[in-house]
């Protein structure tokens, strides 16, 4: 009986302090990246600050993404692709990057950068109660191999089919973003007892198991029935597991594959199958989070498993962009909850969607071989 009791203070314990641990990681991170990361032979003074210039970019761009519960390399990999190496020549001239970066190289930075992002929103999430572990944990485990596989034919696919794939992904992306209704819906009001309840009470329908704060209880048709932190309930079920299965299949390869997707095609599926915007948008991120890490472990790790892919070379990471790209993707994701609570979400929406497709095009321009 104590083993569950220690747990449960262990887990409101981290996330009463989450925004603590969660700027800890990249500090841990930059720290170990400073003190062992093979460096390339020609980096000298200024390497570490060359990038600094990434920081606010990648800040905007991960308080977006984390708004609507979409992947952040969805802007990380264009923003890489195409207004980086404009910039560059005039704010790091010295740099010891190729310019244009390699599709591997653009693909690592934007998940690497937003597995961190990601992981900090996901928490934050966890901590208002909008996280369904039951759906999070199935959408994970079936996505697994399709994100492996897809990050596995990133080091073999040729450049402009790399391009022309993205901007696929990008059409269906604005095409959904646009189909999609991601603004948040007005949640019943619980009562007065309940809201007392998410502070520690003992009245609310309860999971020893769950991973947040929110009172939570599925009656025997399978309703289910949860409350977050702010005393609002929600009511869906979890039906429609195959037509999810079937878009976090696609979106996985995507993942993988350009390091981002699942999150787009994932949180439609959600909505199609009635699961409450904020709770699609807050397991969503559980989701994109957990396989952008194992999308980054396969991208830095696992070039030498496929034929004509390349071997383990860390050194060619760019740590000098991760270092600011890993802090300002954290901060963004920790903002993203507040933001979302007071801004009208169908404009961020409508921006993206647009934002998708100009760059969609871009890209099927660049895969013809016209530019």
């Amino acid at each position: 009986m104590s083993s569950p009791s220690a747990s449960s203070r262990l887990q409101k314990t981290f996330l009463k302090y989450q925004h603590v641990f969660v700027f800890v990681a990249p500090a841990l991170f930059i720290a170990g990246v400073y003190f062992a990361a093979p460096l390339p032979t020609e980096a000298g003074d200024g390497y570490w600050v060359r990038y600094w210039w990434l920081f606010p970019v990648f800040l905007l761009g991960a308080t977006i993404v984390n708004t609507v519960g979409i992947s952040g390399s969805a802007l990380f990999v264009p923003y890489l692709i195409f207004v980086f190496p404009l910039l560059v020549g005039y704010l790091a001239p010295d740099t010891l990057v190729t310019v244009p970066l390699t599709p591997e190289t653009i693909v690592k930075v934007g998940l690497i950068s937003e597995s961190f992002g990601l992981s900090s929103s996901a928490i934050a999430f966890i901590q208002y109660g909008l996280v369904d572990r039951r759906l999070a944990l199935t959408l994970v485990g079936g996505s697994i191999p399709f994100v492996v596989g897809g990050a596995l034919l990133s080091f073999v696919i040729p450049e402009p089919i790399f391009h022309a794939l993205l901007g696929l992904a990008l059409v269906t992306a604005s095409f959904l973003m646009f189909k999609a209704d991601l603004g948040h819906e007005e949640p019943g009001a619980a009562e007065a007892e309940e809201t007392a309840a998410t502070d520690g009470g003992g009245s609310l329908p309860d999971d020893d198991n769950k991973l947040g704060p929110a009172g939570v209880s599925t009656d025997g048709e399978g309703v289910v029935t949860r409350v977050d932190r702010d005393g609002s309930d929600y009511s869906y079920t979890r039906g429609g597991y195959l037509e999810r299965f079937a878009n976090y299949s696609i979106g996985g390869v995507f993942q993988g594959l350009a390091g981002f997707g699942i999150g787009e095609l994932g949180i439609i599926s959600m909505l199609r199958t009635s699961v409450p915007v904020r709770v699609a948008i807050g397991t969503n991120h559980i989701v994109v989070a957990s396989t952008a890490v194992l999308a980054s472990l396969v991208h830095v790790f696992g070039g030498g498993l496929v034929p004509g892919g390349h071997a383990i070379d860390l050194a060619s990471t760019p740590w000098n962009m991760v270092v600011w790209t890993v802090p300002a993707t954290v901060t963004g994701g920790q903002i993203a909850p507040y933001v979302a609570a007071v801004l009208d979400t169908e404009v961020i929406k409508k921006g993206v969607g647009v934002l998708f497709a100009l760059i969609a095009v871009a890209l099927f321009v660049m895969a013809s071989g016209v530019v």
